[in-house]
């Protein structure tokens, strides 16, 4: 409720990513991460099972077919260094619970990099959700998916979209903290941090690093002409603590069919970090609110009681 602060729940957050990074979740989801070759499959229904996300619960069940309720099955995007099993242990099964088919997945492997993935180029990683998705659509007979990201995540998709043939498979993207017009090297050094062994790969060894800095060629691509591409709802979800992607504002859209929130508006006393608004109560509200406006309202401070 108003003015209440969860303390406990920002340390357990802020130990998120290195005590998974840690433990035999993280090893298991190298299993659900295939290069772009192995994915190259005539099977699009085992092309994108060869990307998903392993022990994610609620997320990959391949025989859900979408209701009316929520016809659009949901995609779930990680960020850089991150995979689909850390990245959505809660939003995945607060979906599914909805009723929502939730797919996830973990691309952007690197050769020779032991378990950190979304470092690869943006450009391939954007291929490999291209797979996932048609596969998605595939298996579950809907026309379009839902695609909801974070950090890297809720940037990548929007290459998808513009480069490769996603607009008409999208109908709603959300982002979470996204790096959408870039950062700095010293943003992602701190997210970094987060994760076991990833200082070491920031520079050459992370091509998606260097695609997220500001100015970069990738992004550059990404946003001329506009931010947005026809037909897809946009919403991105920013925290004003955001210490990766900075300034925070950068991470908003401008164009037709956008609505930028920042947590902050939503309920001031919630303080989620970059890492945290992958698990922040009042972040997934809203995600909530994006997939399904009509019957979902706006988050309040109330979702931290009420999720």
């Amino acid at each position: 409720m108003p003015g209440t602060t969860l303390p406990t729940r920002k340390k357990r957050g802020r130990r998120l990513a290195a005590t998974l990074a840690g433990c035999g979740l993280l090893s298991a989801a190298l299993a659900g991460a295939a290069t772009p070759a192995q994915a190259a499959t005539a099977d699009p229904i085992a092309a994108a099972q060869a990307l998903a996300a392993p022990l994610v619960p609620g997320a990959n069940d391949w025989s859900c077919r979408p209701g009316p309720a929520h016809p659009r099955p949901v995609v779930l995007v990680h960020g850089t260094f991150a995979n689909g099993s850390v990245n959505w242990d809660t939003t995945a099964p607060a979906l599914a619970a909805e009723g929502y088919c939730v797919y996830a997945l973990t691309y952007g492997e690197q050769p020779g990099i032991p378990v950190l993935r979304a470092i690869a180029p943006v450009a391939d990683s954007a291929r490999q959700l291209a797979t996932f998705v048609d596969g998605v659509l595939a298996a579950t007979g809907a026309g379009q998916v839902d695609i909801v990201g974070h950090s890297q995540g809720g940037m990548m998709p929007r290459y998808y979209l513009k480069f490769d043939g996603g607009a008409a498979k999208v109908h709603t993207l959300v982002g979470l903290a996204p790096s959408n017009h870039g950062t700095t090297l010293d943003g992602l050094a701190t997210l970094a941090q987060s994760y076991p062994g990833a200082l070491a790969v920031v520079g050459s060894l992370c091509p998606a690093c260097a695609d997220q800095v500001a100015g970069s060629a990738t992004l550059t691509s990404l946003n001329a002409g506009g931010d947005t591409v026809p037909g897809v709802s946009y919403t991105v979800i920013a925290t004003s603590y955001d210490e990766v992607v900075t300034p925070y504002r950068t991470q908003f859209l401008s164009g037709p069919d956008v609505h930028n929130v920042l947590v902050q508006d939503l309920c001031p006393a919630n303080i989620p970090d970059h890492v945290l608004m992958a698990v922040d109560p009042v972040v997934r509200h809203e995600i909530r609110h994006a997939l399904d406006p009509a019957h979902v309202g706006e988050a309040t401070c109330w979702a931290n009681l009420t999720g």
